[in-house]
């Protein structure tokens, strides 16, 4: 006897099979199901999220750094000087081993910010149970602060509010509805 308004329940294991699949693909059904469950809790902790941004973070400055460190040879003086009585294969050599501490530098850079920004956002977030405008501000507030610690209070409070005000124009234009001009 099926109750109007009440959601059938099933027993673990035994739910109705998506249309087109038969009885011997359940057990494959279900692996995936454990697998995306999984993948879910890692996407959903914050220790998951800080390392994706780091890691993210340190390819997007490396990716930078080796973009801009193709205007750095420009001035032909300057090469004349530094790389005087090298051969090409050691000018070639002194070059990338310089292209690459650069992108190294920028990388781990922007690898901490990254993954600091992350991580507070993400300790903000399951302490307030709330998904909204004011995480990224806090932890953009509280990220700017801790990265400009070193520079005394003013500057603190200064990178704070600076970077609490640009992780909220970010947030807002991720957040915006898109347009109906399909």
């Amino acid at each position: 006897m099926s109750l109007p308004l009440v959601a059938p329940m099933f027993p673990a294991g035994r739910e109705p099979l998506p249309p087109g699949t038969t009885e011997e693909d359940r057990a494959q059904l279900l692996e995936a199901k454990k697998y995306q469950g999984w993948m879910t809790m890692g996407m959903e902790s914050c220790a998951a999220k800080t390392v994706i941004a780091g890691v993210g973070g340190l390819g997007i400055g490396a990716f930078f750094s080796l973009m801009s460190s193709s205007f750095a040879y420009e001035d032909p003086l300057l090469r004349q000087s530094t790389q005087a009585g090298m051969n090409n294969t050691q000018k070639a050599r002194e070059i990338f081993k310089e292209m690459g501490r650069g992108m190294w530098k920028s990388g781990k850079g922007f690898g901490k910010v990254g993954a600091l920004f992350a991580g507070i956002e993400c300790v903000i977030e399951g302490y307030r149970a709330k998904n909204d405008m004011v995480n990224p501000i806090a932890a953009g507030f509280v990220a700017g602060g801790v990265l400009a610690r070193n520079s005394g209070p003013k500057a603190a409070l200064g990178g704070g509010l600076a970077f609490a005000a640009f992780s909220a124009a970010i947030d807002l234009f991720l957040r915006r509805e898109p347009s109906d001009d399909d």
